[in-house]
């Protein structure tokens, strides 16, 4: 920080407008002296003052320091890789624990705050939006080039050399994986079922269900095979029952959730119909209680017991228009009553109330209808059906299953499971594994894992290199040794030795012809992943080269980090939970003096 102690020649200098950011001085510049005094030498203080207190890094130092709080993130994600990789147990600030080892979930978790580093907690969001698969090998991806580039930044290099060279060697990648994925054809429908349960199989092989792999990738293919062509990934639901084993887990061809709430009368109601019609509502069916700055006047009984028998009308002339519609299942967002519940009972009715809202949307987009606000316009337009209704036991919960929706192709899945943290990262794990099988659908190219393509690639740069001369051999020769990250990972996980199992992998893979070698976990050993099955799509490796060479790219490109120090009022809030710098305070209504 800049002190400028200001001589007498003050009224001879001209000041320049301050520059602002919000309300804040960020800096100060003042411009040389307007006239030179007689006999002296001219005065030209060009000084840039910053606001006390504010932070600022530049250069070489800033440019290593953003590069090793990037290698921080890596240390710690880069264990969970691979089908022999470690699990991380986070613990937040309400003391919730969660077990995983999906790469996007940690850095999520891990509340980053270096500015630089929260962009390798981006692209992982990016990956498992897209794709779902491949969070971890990103990060990793991304880290290694930083490293391989902080050698280049020590010694002198530019970092505009290193990205143009980094951008070069990644698009001669992604021209390459497309030359080497192997299509397959859609028309063949056994065919695309093995590829996918292949895809889906590779990518639950890494999660703590790789024992019920092949029970799991089953259900996620039907799961996404009963879609529509879009296959909208909202339509697929996932309930968790805590109780039973893994193998417990059921694929419902239809829309199913669990019963929130009931009121005694339930248990009178049948639990299941043929070809039901279905009134879906946003209705309270119950007495509303009065409000505390209620007020009626009264001069007698019989006025109070005329307010007493309106509300009731009012109650039973909407269930008496429900039961008008010939409607057998009535749900509803807001609460059913007991008075209600009852009087459906007495009806054979079925009722369930406080029916969430993604599972009340499902159903009116797969049994039809629409969501009614008020009971007044009930028609068989607005009214939803299905081919079969049921309600039964589910572990210790109540479930309502509509089987047979006309409407739209949907399904739920209900896993099983002991603890809540084991049943949490089950779904997270069948959430990578759905998104891999839509992707498999809307690309169908796959390529092999386990390091096989990393490999093929590193091989390619490694011959480019060889034919071009300059900085930018080294630079594409140190991208292609960084590629070879993701193998030597997964030899390390699984307690391997990684440079004797590197050393066969780039021996095979400089012999003539298309090589698919890469680490056989379970021989300890290389393999043919691409006749064992491993298989991943093509779009899941171009996705994650891609915003991993962006990511090293945009940092390379940052040279100077100024940060601006934190107010007293904001760090007040901040402590507080809110945001800083962040007005709380009503429209009109200023602070108490």
């Amino acid at each position: 920080n800049l002190q400028l102690h200001i001589p007498f020649f003050l009224s001879q200098l001209v000041p320049v407008p301050h520059f602002f950011v919000g309300t804040q001085y960020f800096f100060s510049l003042f411009t040389m002296q307007r006239g030179v005094p007689r006999g002296g030498p001219m005065m030209q203080p060009g000084i840039i003052l910053l606001r006390e207190g504010t932070d600022t890094s530049q250069g070489r130092g800033q440019l290593i320091s953003n590069i090793n709080a990037c290698q921080h993130i890596v240390d710690a994600v880069k264990t969970t890789l691979g089908p022999r990789g470690m699990d991380k147990l986070i613990i937040n600030e309400a003391g919730s624990a969660t077990i995983s080892n999906d790469g996007a979930t940690i850095v999520n978790l891990l509340d980053i705050v270096h500015p630089a580093a929260r962009t390798l907690t981006e692209i992982a969001k990016s990956q498992d939006a897209e794709v779902g698969d491949g969070t971890t090998s990103v990060v990793l991806l991304a880290g290694e080039f930083l490293r391989q580039s902080k050698e280049f930044i020590e010694d002198g290099v530019h970092p505009q050399v290193i990205i143009r060279s980094f951008r070069k060697a990644t698009s001669l990648a992604l021209e390459h994986i497309k030359e080497l994925a192997v299509s397959v054809k859609k028309d063949d429908k056994d065919e695309l079922r093995s590829l996918l349960q292949k895809c889906a199989s590779t990518s639950l092989s890494s999660k703590l269900v790789a024992k019920q792999k092949d029970f799991f990738s089953t259900l996620v293919v039907d799961a996404v095979l009963k879609l529509d062509e879009l296959l909208p990934l909202n339509m697929i639901g996932i309930k968790k029952v805590q109780g039973g084993s893994l193998e417990d887990s059921q694929l419902v061809d239809g829309v199913s959730f669990k019963k929130t709430f009931s009121y005694a009368g339930f248990e009178m109601q049948p639990k299941q119909y043929e070809d039901p019609k279905i009134v879906m509502l946003n209705v309270e069916l119950e007495l509303k209680r009065e409000r505390e700055n209620a007020e009626i006047r009264i001069d007698n009984v019989k006025e109070y017991q005329a307010v007493v028998d309106a509300e009731w009308e009012i109650l039973y002339d909407k269930l008496e228009k429900i039961y008008a519609t010939g409607a057998k299942v009535v749900l509803s967002k807001l609460p059913i009553g007991d008075v209600a519940t009852q009087w459906f009972a007495d009806r054979d009715i079925f009722s369930a109330g406080r029916v969430a809202r993604d599972d009340m949307d499902r159903t009116r987009k797969a049994c039809g209808g629409s969501i009614q606000s008020s009971v007044n316009k009930l028609n068989d337009n607005v009214l939803g059906t299905c081919t079969h209704f049921e309600e039964k036991q589910v572990g210790g919960e109540r479930f309502n299953f509509f089987r047979g929706c006309p409407k739209a192709k949907t399904c739920t899945i209900i896993l099983r499971g002991g603890a809540e943290q084991f049943i949490e990262e089950t779904e997270r794990s069948l959430h990578d594994a759905i998104m891999i099988v839509r992707r498999a659908i809307k690309n169908d190219s796959v390529v092999a894992g386990g390091g096989a393509i990393e490999m093929a690639l590193s091989k390619l740069l490694r011959q480019y290199a060889n034919n071009i001369k300059g900085k930018q051999q080294s630079l594409i020769l140190a991208y292609a040794q960084a590629l070879e990250i993701i193998p030597r990972q997964l030899c390390d996980n699984a307690g391997f030795d990684a440079t004797n199992i590197l050393n066969k992998l780039r021996k095979r893979h400089n012999e003539e012809g298309t090589c698919w070698f890469g680490v056989d976990i379970f021989s300890e050993d290389i393999a043919d992943n691409f006749l064992n099955a491993v298989w991943e799509p093509s779009i899941v490796k171009i996705n994650a080269l891609t915003a991993a060479s962006e990511a090293a790219c945009m940092i390379l490109s940052v040279d100077e980090t100024v940060k601006a120090p934190t107010s007293n009022i904001a760090g007040s809030q901040a402590q507080r939970g809110g945001h800083p710098g962040v007005n709380y305070q009503g429209r009109g209504r200023g602070q108490p003096m």
